[in-house]
């Protein structure tokens, strides 16, 4: 879940509230992030069905989810979209966190043709990110 998101909180503290969303705070388009779509602050009815069922939640920055998306097409070949970028960033930190021996899986639900404008923008990511933000 992108900073800022409402998700994070609703899984980890029971709450659909962010620091920015505080009194005063709130923008009419609060939260600028390169992860169209993602991280939404209400709840879906799909994802209220199970919301009891997920154990916990990964926060993942713009930065990481652009980053691991130019890994995944350099090493990997494959042209990913930004859910799918910020899907393998949290199962690469659920992995991390479990160590050896454990199975993880995530979902690439995305491609890339459908970011071209931001998140596979250079002058996009580097206007939102700045030019050093992203390998």
């Amino acid at each position: 879940d992108p900073p800022g998101s409402g998700l994070f909180n609703k899984i980890t503290r029971g709450v659909m509230y962010t620091s920015e969303e505080a009194e005063g705070k709130r923008l009419r388009n609060p939260f600028d992030t390169i992860t169209e779509g993602v991280g939404i602050n209400r709840l879906t009815a799909n994802f209220e069905t199970i919301v009891g069922a997920v154990d916990d939640a990964v926060r993942v920055s713009d930065a990481e989810s652009v980053e691991m998306s130019r890994y995944l097409l350099r090493e990997e070949g494959l042209f990913v979209g930004s859910s799918s970028a910020v899907n393998v960033c949290g199962a690469a930190k659920v992995a991390q966190r479990l160590g050896p021996g454990h199975v993880v899986v995530t979902i690439l639900c995305d491609g890339g043709a459908r970011h071209l404008s931001k998140f596979w923008s250079a002058e996009y990511v580097e206007r939102h990110l700045g030019s050093s933000s992203v390998k």
